[in-house]
């Protein structure tokens, strides 16, 4: 039976590949040609990393809306609805457009199998093609060279840093993930780099295929601004620009939005972007779930890291607010991820632990993660919980109002605070 809701498409979709991972390119590539010709006519962005790709592509996606441009975005996960994957000209597009999408792409794909992740990708760019676009910002699922959305040759590709994640696919050693990554970049096309310690690999890729680079801290950088609230940043052609600080939190933004500055910069033959439009989209951006502060009593704290470098950046973050009442951390991860490390550079911040497991089928046993976690900390600071709603019932029972609740270590552990907290 034909799928009719858009729920019913997704569970279509997850139905369509023996495994819920399968990386490469031939299959997508054979049913986007049989889609149409059409293609897309517009300039394409894609980014890559381990940590502040959704960054960089909230804030590219801000910056040219503020300049007036119809954008079309393709990220994930989502936090609370599917559609927050695909995005035209800055709103959720709606189900029966995503519905419509799915049934082509299942038109086209005869007896080939398809994941999950590769119809969505389809869906996305055959709706993006059909939506008279000035720009396509398409974030990475998986590494990169083998991602579905590498399927699309971008026209300046950016990789935010490497890190430790997704190991089992990308492999252990730094150079081996930068590889992956960069497998987005392009001969004769930008290649840009988010990183100031890169992997070198990272760099020799696109320079042994004749692309350009521009590397943070080497062809372009920021430094603090003068004024209070202010940074400045520089480009390869000593281009100065003094601009407000992002609305999203953390020191690691101004890298993000540097970065995605460099990338206005190298599209602007294309898309040229006033210095007011940069600014507007930098107070405009807004991203769920990276370091996502609710002020109330207690005060919750959201976010999504979910490997050891995104847990360094986030207890870093956390120092920043100061120290007024107890700690607790909510925290459920995911099988194929490391526990210590994520929990690990929170440790000497947190003073009460509350530990679950998502409905995710891939979520760490609440016993398992105990279990690392008692490697780090006193049991005695441990609590148990069979779910991540009785972690959160276990937080909030114990905080007191001048506490804070923290809540990270996955995209459906902040999936489950949010609606907690009516998202």
């Amino acid at each position: 039976m034909r799928p009719r809701t858009l729920a019913d498409w997704l569970d279509w979709a997850q139905r369509q590949h023996r495994r819920a991972i399968a990386l490469g390119l031939a299959r997508v590539a054979k049913i986007w040609t049989r889609l149409g010709p059409h293609g897309l006519s517009c300039p394409v962005l894609t980014v890559a990393g381990t940590n502040g790709k959704g960054s960089c592509v909230a804030l590219a996606e801000a910056i040219y809306q503020a300049a007036g441009y119809r954008t079309g975005v393709y990220s994930s996960p989502h936090l609370l609805r599917y559609n927050e994957r695909v995005r035209v000209d800055g709103a959720e597009v709606d189900d029966a457009a995503l519905c419509e999408a799915f049934a082509r792409v299942e038109a086209a794909r005869g007896d080939t199998e398809l994941t999950y992740f590769e119809f969505g990708t389809l869906a996305a760019l055959d709706l993006f093609a059909r939506a008279g676009l000035d720009l396509v910002i398409l974030e990475v699922g998986l590494g990169g060279r083998l991602d579905a959305v590498n399927l699309i040759d971008a026209d300046v590709a950016l990789v935010t840093t490497i890190g430790r994640d997704h190991m089992a696919w990308l492999g252990e050693d730094p150079n081996d993930i930068a590889l992956e990554k960069a497998g987005i970049f392009r001969a004769g096309r930008p290649a840009l780099i988010g990183q100031r310690q890169a992997p070198p690999a990272l760099r020799a890729r696109p320079e042994a295929l004749g692309a350009p680079v521009f590397q943070l801290g080497r062809e372009f950088d920021w430094r603090p601004g003068d004024d209070p609230g202010a940074w400045s940043w520089t480009g390869p052609d000593r281009t100065r620009l003094t601009l407000p600080h992002p609305a999203l939190r953390g020191p690691a933004q101004l890298d993000n939005a540097a970065t995605v500055l460099m990338a206005v910069n190298r599209l602007a033959d294309r898309l040229s972007v006033p210095l007011n439009a940069m600014r507007q989209g930098l107070h405009r951006v807004r991203l769920r779930g990276r370091f996502e502060v609710r002020p109330g009593r207690p005060t919750w704290i959201l976010d999504v890291a979910h490997n050891g470098d995104a847990a360094e950046i986030l207890a870093g973050n956390v120092k920043t607010l100061g120290r007024d009442g107890r700690l607790h951390a909510v925290l459920a991860v995911l099988a194929d991820k490391e526990p210590e490390a994520i929990a690990g550079p929170l440790v000497p911040l947190v003073d009460h632990w509350h530990l679950g497991q998502t409905s995710d089928p891939r979520a760490l046993p609440v016993a398992e993660l105990a279990e690392a976690l008692g490697r780090l900390v006193d049991s005695t600071r441990i609590n148990h919980h069979a779910t991540i709603d009785a972690a959160l019932d276990g937080a909030t029972q114990a905080a007191y109002p001048d506490d804070r609740i923290l809540v990270f270590g996955s995209f459906t552990t902040v999936e489950a605070a949010l609606r907690r907290l009516g998202a």
